[in-house]
């Protein structure tokens, strides 16, 4: 089983930036990839991004593309998620996961945390 906690979050002017990070513990060698969702009020759970642990390889949601970058440090067993750019519509509790093994779900998710993007 791993352990996620994510932190970073906060009240931030729309053009401005945050970076979320997402500490693992416990079976870390378990891990495929990581990734990072959210969830606005009303609306349902929507993938960002997510990277692979081995290789780096990242993907985007269209939505975010060119203006968040995901990242890793293995070393740490930690994901990064930086934020530019943001829009009040990027307002969201904000997720991290794991994904075990390819084409897998994600699973394993942390408590959230808040991103408001004032206008």
């Amino acid at each position: 089983q791993v352990q996620l906690v994510e932190s970073g979050g906060g009240l931030v002017q729309a053009g401005g930036s945050l970076r979320l990070s997402c500490a693992a513990s416990g079976r870390t060698f378990s891990m495929y990839a990581m990734g990072w969702f959210r969830q606005a009020p009303g609306k349902e759970r929507e993938f960002v991004a997510k990277i692979r642990w081995t290789g780096g390889t990242t993907d985007y949601a269209d939505s975010v593309k060119g203006r968040f970058t995901i990242s890793r440090d293995n070393a740490k067993s930690t994901v990064y998620l930086q934020m530019n750019s943001l829009k009040p519509e990027d307002t969201a509790v904000y997720y991290c996961a794991v994904r075990s093994v390819p084409f897998g779900a994600f699973g394993s998710w942390g408590q959230g945390t808040q991103v408001t993007v004032s206008s």
